[in-house]
């Protein structure tokens, strides 16, 4: 079968790329209904669905489609960024101030600066490497977080601390990697490090974050005026892509500046329908994303070392980045909380929803290994790959337990629904259970369908409606 398929996309180019992203999805879409069965995030699947069908085991997909998939990480990181800037509401940041900035910073950065005394003080590893291998670690997954909130049906003061952490989280690693892979660069090329190899990559942000928040007013513009819901869809992906082409000109990562998009949408239209529509709609794209990212995982260089890096083996960097960087998202989130004065809860148990690291740090370790180039590129992106399927398959169970121990979820039935809740006329045991599963049971038809399912529904039906309408005045006429 595996030789069928091969000569069938050999034998024509555009039956190679439709045959293989067909390949992609059916795969990885299997491939979920395992990792389903064991409790793993769909990501975990992805990756390892990459893996199996790349260049080192079956080797299904020719190398002429994935060498022709370097756009999707730009993609992917668009459309993550600008969901991610819905959760910069104004209202919320004034309301928490510099406590929730400084508290992302201490555990951003303590992370980076673990992993680069690792890795250069310790291990000995190439300079550029670490500094930019550092950065990457600061960096938070928030799909892992959001389903583990939306699986539990978590609330409270620490559930709003980190979801903001999260989505700050990316920026500062932005930020972060902005200026690692220009030193890196300098560090590689002989122009050595100075004031502009460090404000470039500043002012260059600062332009990406302005031109995305002018993008972010034109969204507002093009979709306030009245348009059925598929064509808002059509607006915004358009806009999207059209910034990271820009973006792509300028040879800079789109995320900052979607992010400033997302953000200055929400905030001027306060619209959370059209990050539902979107949100319903990416997933073929990030599991495409995702699948390449396996497809590109080099599984000959992980016991190997290279000479770029030194005497190092690619394997003991990543386990020792992959310990790293949780000892240093504890302590700094720990140190920040504290600094902060916040909570207990969140002083001893945020650093455990903050492990996963999956989307933007492997989309900005496939824009480093571009940027960067030869061994010490592909040793970028094997790294940081091996390393986020070990804190998918971990990050969401600390996730969760974290969301237990700060009690931000009840476990208990008296916890879920109160006597108040259910209007108990009466203190029997047995009828008192009865009206509490009838409650639970409405609550459960309320939340059967995901909002994003339903804002797409809705647009569906928008859709039907007008179709029908028309055809029923053509035959009036």
């Amino acid at each position: 079968m595996n030789q069928i398929i091969r000569n069938a996309m050999l034998s024509n180019q555009i039956a190679s790329v439709i045959i293989s992203i067909a390949l992609m999805l059916f795969l990885g879409f299997a491939m979920t209904r395992i990792t389903k069965r064991l409790r793993l995030p769909n990501v975990t699947a992805y990756i390892i669905t990459g893996i199996l069908i790349g260049p080192y085991c079956a080797d299904l997909i020719p190398l002429s489609v994935i060498d022709h998939m370097d756009f999707l990480p730009d993609i992917a990181l668009a459309f993550i960024a600008f969901s991610t800037g819905e959760f910069f509401r104004l209202p919320v940041l004034r309301k928490n101030g510099m406590k929730m900035v400084l508290l992302t910073i201490f555990e951003a950065c303590m992370a980076s600066i673990v992993v680069f005394i690792v890795t250069y003080c310790i291990l000995g590893v190439d300079l550029s490497f670490s500094v930019v291998l550092a950065a990457l670690a600061s960096a938070t997954a928030p799909a892992s977080t959001m389903m583990t909130i939306r699986q539990t049906g978590a609330k409270g003061d620490f559930v709003d601390t980190l979801l903001q952490v999260v989505a700050l989280d990316d920026a500062v690693g932005l930020v972060e990697y902005s200026i690692a892979i220009s030193l890196a660069v300098a560090l590689n090329t002989g122009t050595g490090i100075d004031g502009k190899s460090i404000l470039h990559p500043i002012a260059v942000n600062l332009g990406v974050f302005l031109l995305g928040s002018l993008f972010g007013v034109l969204l507002k513009l093009f979709l306030g005026r009245r348009h059925s819901d598929d064509n808002r869809l059509i607006i915004s992906v358009s806009l999207i892509f059209a910034f990271c082409g820009i973006c792509s000109v300028l040879d800079v990562s789109p995320l900052l500046g979607c992010m400033a998009m997302g953000t200055i949408y929400i905030n001027i239209t306060e619209d959370n329908k059209l990050f539902m529509q979107l949100n319903y709609f990416t997933p073929p794209i990030l599991q495409l994303f995702f699948i390449r990212s396996g497809l590109a995982f080099r599984l000959d260089m992980l016991g190997e070392s290279t000479m770029a890096l030194g005497s190092v083996s690619l394997i003991t960097i990543g386990v020792l980045y992959f310990f790293s960087r949780i000892i240093g998202k504890y302590a700094g989130s720990f140190t920040g909380a504290l600094l902060t004065h916040r909570s207990s809860a969140i002083r001893n148990y945020l650093g455990l929803a903050l492990i996963p690291q999956a989307g933007v740090a492997i989309g900005l370790s496939a824009l480093g290994a571009r940027t960067l180039g030869g061994e010490m590129g592909m040793a970028l992106e094997t790294v940081i790959l091996a390393s986020s399927v070990l804190y998918e398959l971990l990050g969401p169970g600390c996730a969760k337990l974290s969301l237990y121990l700060s009690r931000s979820y009840p476990t208990k039935l008296e916890d879920i629904v109160t006597k108040d809740a259910v209007a108990a006329e009466k203190e029997d045991p047995v009828e008192l259970l009865i009206q509490r599963i009838q409650v639970i049971q409405e609550e459960m038809k309320k939340s059967s369908v995901c909002p994003e399912e339903e804002a797409f529904q809705e647009a569906a039906e928008a859709e039907l409606a007008a179709a029908i309408s028309i055809k029923g005045r053509r035959t009036m006429i």
